[in-house]
C-alpha cells in the first residue's frame, strides 16, 4: 500500500471511528465505501468486524448504567440464531449485490426520514423485538454490517438518543462478536489483514474518543437528524463501493 492508499485508509478509520463515537454507528458504512477501493471485501469486513469491537465495546461501557437486558435478550437471542444462518447462505448469495441493494434503501430511508415530521412511536413486543434482532443478524452474518435494522427500528420505536443506543449497541456488539467467529472459523483473518488492523487502530480510537466528546452536546432532535444523515451517507458510500455490479446487471 503505497503513501496516498494508506493515508486514504488511515482517514476513513478516523471517520468511521468518529461516526460510531458520535452516533453509535455508521462505522462499517463509512469505511466501505473508501476501504473497498484499496483491500480485498475479505479484509474490509475483517476489519470491520475487529474495530467493532472497540466501537461497539466502548460505546457499552460508558453507557452500561442504561442497558435493560429485559429489552435487550429478545434482539440478542434472534440475533445469535440469524448471525450463524446468514454466514451460511453466503455460499448461494452474492454480498455485493445484497450491500448495494441495502445501499439503495438507506438513501430512501435517509432522504424520507428528513424530508417528513416525526411518526408516533411504533407499538411492539418480545417477539417483533425477537424477529428484528433475527434479521439485523442475519444482515450481519451476510455483509458484516450490524446496524441497519436495527437503528431503524429503534428511531421507530420513538425512544430518546440515549435508550436507542443502551439498545442498538449492545445487540451490535453480540452480533459482530457472533460473526467474529464464523470469520475465526473460516480462515478469514490473515497476517496481513493483521498488521491493516495495528495500523488503522490508533486513527479509529481517536476518531472515536472526538465523536463521543461531540455526542454529549446533541439533543435527540439533533441526535435523530444526525442519525438519518449518517444514514443517508452510508447508503451512498455502499451505492459507490457495491453499485456497479448492478448496473452491470441491468446491462447485461
Amino acid at each position: 500500500m503505497d503513501g496516498i492508499a494508506l493515508g486514504l485508509f488511515l482517514l476513513a478509520a478516523f471517520l468511521g471511528g468518529f461516526a460510531s463515537g458520535l452516533a453509535g454507528f455508521a462505522m462499517g458504512f463509512v469505511v466501505s465505501g473508501i476501504w473497498l477501493h484499496l483491500i480485498t471485501p475479505v479484509q474490509t469486513t475483517a476489519l470491520i468486524v475487529g474495530y467493532g469491537f472497540w466501537t461497539q465495546g466502548y460505546g457499552v461501557w460508558k453507557l452500561r448504567r442504561s442497558l435493560d437486558w429485559r429489552i435487550l435478550a429478545p434482539f440478542i437471542i434472534g440475533g445469535m440464531i440469524g448471525v450463524p444462518l446468514g454466514t451460511m447462505l453466503l455460499t448461494w448469495i452474492d454480498p455485493a449485490y445484497l450491500r448495494s441493494g441495502v445501499g439503495v434503501l438507506l438513501v430512501v430511508y435517509g432522504v424520507y426520514g428528513l424530508a417528513r415530521p416525526e411518526l408516533k412511536p411504533v407499538p411492539a413486543g418480545p417477539a417483533s423485538d425477537g424477529g428484528i434482532g433475527f434479521m439485523n443478524g442475519l444482515l450481519c452474518g451476510l455483509t458484516g454490517l450490524p446496524g441497519f435494522i436495527i437503528t431503524i427500528w429503534c428511531q421507530l420505536r420513538g425512544w430518546t438518543k440515549d435508550v436507542q443506543r443502551a439498545v442498538f449497541q449492545p445487540v451490535m456488539l453480540a452480533a459482530i462478536v457472533m460473526t467474529a467467529i464464523s470469520l475465526s472459523l473460516t480462515g478469514a483473518v490473515t497476517a496481513d489483514t493483521v498488521e491493516l488492523y495495528v495500523l488503522g487502530l490508533p486513527a479509529l480510537l481517536a476518531g472515536l474518543w472526538v465523536g463521543f466528546r461531540l455526542y454529549g452536546t446533541l439533543d435527540d432532535a439533533a441526535f435523530r437528524k444526525v442519525l438519518l444523515l449518517l444514514l443517508l451517507v452510508s447508503g451512498l458510500s455502499l451505492i459507490v463501493a457495491h453499485g456497479w455490479p448492478i448496473v452491470r446487471g441491468f446491462a447485461e
